[in-house]
């Protein structure tokens, strides 16, 4: 009998840098789902990879002073190593710059161009270079893009367009015929009230002011945006073939199950994606599950807040299937996850080292003790043995549904609660008030027997969420892994088998405070490293002056006394500037970088000998130093230690 498919896939990964363990939790979650699936006896094809395309890409490439396909090579393969290290079983692992990706989108885009729901345009609206992405004045929030919170810039080119509105009703009817399609809940609510309902306007997918991307074969200069570009993998990388006979694979694993995602992304997954089907005339995809976020303390991790934590720092600390069991069992189902240092060495201690490895130590330790070893059912059964087979042989359905409602932190509860409930029965028997009585002996055994076969029978339930700390728990006890027809029955584990004579500790308890003191010491390294390869650019020189020609500038420490945003420009700020004994106002282009509170106080350098002009009908009367990186970045120039409103530049 054939086994019945499951297709599943990740976001893929986008290469502006090395994922951090907010990204890595989609994969783990993902490998998660992937094995238990397998282990329900599913033919599972799990597939993840690399987003490689974009202007962002472009500009970090060009910063690097190395190409963008070099620069993507170098990304994608830290991604690879890093969902390696956590132990994921992908069966796929798509990048954008495949060759077969790229012919497919290609023709992709040319077939939804003939028949009517691609046209050319112009854009003009104002464009977020991280997301991506094109917005109109009411969609941004507080000015800034409704992604990421970042600047927004103005933006106005040629574009080729997609025509969303004509599949909107489709999609409309679509979602409301298929409860299970966008989960959970609320993000399917977000998505109707907020896009769809209010009606949606065509989408920009093509660009021409960057070269990094999938050339659109019909017209050159443009290059496919990278939403439409990204999100074609799901089906390019099983084989798809546009306008031709698709592969087998494709035959058979389209349409795909489960869409694992972050809810960041909602929009593009559950809105495009699905319009992009509809005019290929494909099948929609069955599941779109958005995950939330995994916070660092009480905040989305970022770079800049200097608050970022790496898989593969962690797993130096703790161990892959500690990272595993953490990001798997902190994340809520609809609500955002916390991972702290603190939290971490907690739970390892608790429930890793204690309810798990500790049970696992001292079943050993006494079957070896007592009985050298050997595990006998003598099957001298009391009450109490019942109550324990009964929530062994209860937790495999209840692990299921939680699963097949993608709550995932919710079964590994109930795994554990199963060992829980070993460590309870443990202190019901006191094994080591029955070893005292030779007339026990018998009684003894069939404690210990029940020990092992139920921490068998756990362990491997544990598997697809820490699969090495399953296969260890199984060696040390002789044991195999149960296939899902075997866990319907209690007592399968061999009578006289022989438990390993050297327990292994699974987990080694941690001292929060050295695991903090190693943190910060990493961190300050990690500075000193990233200080000393801070990026470098060169710019086009300009003609050599005079030293006397130099002289005549007139370079001052100016303090900021206030600040205000000049109204109707969004890229000026008018500050009021102390230099000595005078006051000077100037107008500055800065606004991107700085709010008007971020600029009151501060020591700037001034030029002050700059002849005044009216900007926007104010006059500025110098101009403030700033640096600028090649994505456009401002940083003004202070002065390193305090130094007095009016002090020379010299």
């Amino acid at each position: 009998m054939d086994k019945k498919k499951y297709y599943m896939t990740t976001a893929i990964a986008y290469t502006s840098g090395k994922p951090h363990i907010g990204n890595t939790y989609e994969i783990v979650l993902a490998d998660s789902i992937a094995r238990y699936r397998r282990f329900q006896g599913y033919d599972v094809f799990f597939q993840t990879g690399t987003d490689e395309h974009g202007q962002k890409i472009e500009l970090k490439a060009a910063e690097a002073g190395i190409t963008p396909q070099e620069f993507v090579d170098n990304v994608a393969g830290q991604i690879k190593e890093i969902w390696d290290l956590m132990d994921t079983s992908y069966d796929k692992f798509i990048r954008t710059t495949d060759e077969d990706h790229e012919a497919q989108v290609q023709k992709i885009f040319k077939y939804m161009y003939d028949k009517g729901d691609i046209y050319k345009g112009y854009y003009e609206g104002m464009y977020c270079t991280p997301c991506e992405s094109f917005f109109t004045e009411s969609q941004l929030v507080d000015g800034k893009c409704p992604d990421c919170g970042r600047e927004v810039q103005p933006a106005k080119e040629e574009a080729y367009f997609f025509r969303m509105s004509k599949y909107a009703d489709q999609l409309i009817e679509h979602i409301n015929s298929h409860p299970e399609f966008i989960q959970p809940v609320s993000r399917k609510n977000e998505m109707m009230n907020n896009f769809l309902l209010p009606g949606l306007q065509d989408l920009c997918v093509s660009r021409t002011s960057f070269k990094w991307g999938i050339p659109v074969d019909f017209d050159p200069k443009h290059v496919v945006y990278v939403w439409l570009d990204a999100l074609t993998n799901y089906i390019t990388g099983i084989g798809y073939e546009c306008s031709a006979d698709s592969s087998e694979m494709f035959q058979k694993n389209w349409p795909a199950d489960l869409h694992l995602i972050g809810k960041d992304i909602i929009r593009f997954h559950t809105i495009y994606w699905p319009i992009f089907l509809m005019s290929l005339d494909l099948p929609l995809p069955k599941q779109i599950f958005g995950h939330p976020w995994l916070l660092q303390g009480d905040g989305k991790m970022s770079k800049s807040k200097g608050n970022v934590l790496y898989a593969d720092e962690l797993v130096d600390f703790f161990g892959v299937d500690a990272v595993r069991y953490f990001v798997l069992h902190e994340m809520p189902f609809e609500n955002d996850g916390v991972i702290t240092w603190e939290l971490m060495v907690e739970r390892l201690n608790s429930e890793l080292a204690n309810t798990l490895g500790n049970l696992l130590n001292r079943t050993v330790s006494m079957s070896n003790k007592y009985f050298g070893g050997i595990v006998t059912d003598t099957k001298e059964v009391e009450k109490v043995d019942e109550d324990l087979k009964e929530t062994i042989l209860n937790t495999l359905p209840k692990v299921t549904e939680k699963m097949e409602q993608l709550r995932v932190a919710d079964a590994i509860t109930e795994i554990f609660n199963l060992f829980k409930r070993c460590n309870k029965y443990i202190d019901e028997t006191m094994p080591w008030a029955l070893a005292k009585d030779p007339a026990k002996k018998n009684r003894l055994s069939t404690v210990l027997y029940n020990l092992v076969e139920s921490i068998s029978y756990g362990a491997s339930l544990l598997e697809p969420f820490m699969p090495s700390t399953s296969g260890k728990i199984l060696e040390q006890l002789n044991a195999e892994k149960r296939t899902i027809e075997e866990m319907d029955d209690f007592g399968l584990y061999k009578s006289g088998t022989k438990v390993t004579d050297s327990p292994q500790i699974l987990f080694a308890r941690l001292d929060i405070k050295e695991v903090l003191e190693k943190a910060e010491e990493r961190k300050a390294a990690e500075t000193a490293k990233e200080k000393k390869s801070d990026p470098v650019i060169d710019i086009e020189p300009k003609e050599n002056i005079s030293f006397d020609a130099f002289s005549k500038l007139q370079l001052q420490i100016g303090e900021v006394l206030s600040c205000e945003a000049v109204p109707k420009a969004d890229k000026l700020l008018c500050s009021q500037v102390r230099i000595g004994n005078q006051v000077r106002q100037i107008v500055s282009g800065i606004r991107s970088a700085y709010t008007p509170d971020e600029m009151a106080g501060k020591k700037v350098l001034v030029l002050v000998n700059l002849e005044p002009r009216k900007i926007r009908g104010l006059v500025s009367e110098g101009m403030l130093l700033c640096a600028e990186d090649a994505e456009g970045n401002l940083s003004l120039m202070t002065p390193e230690r305090s130094m007095p409103a009016g002090a020379e530049v010299c």
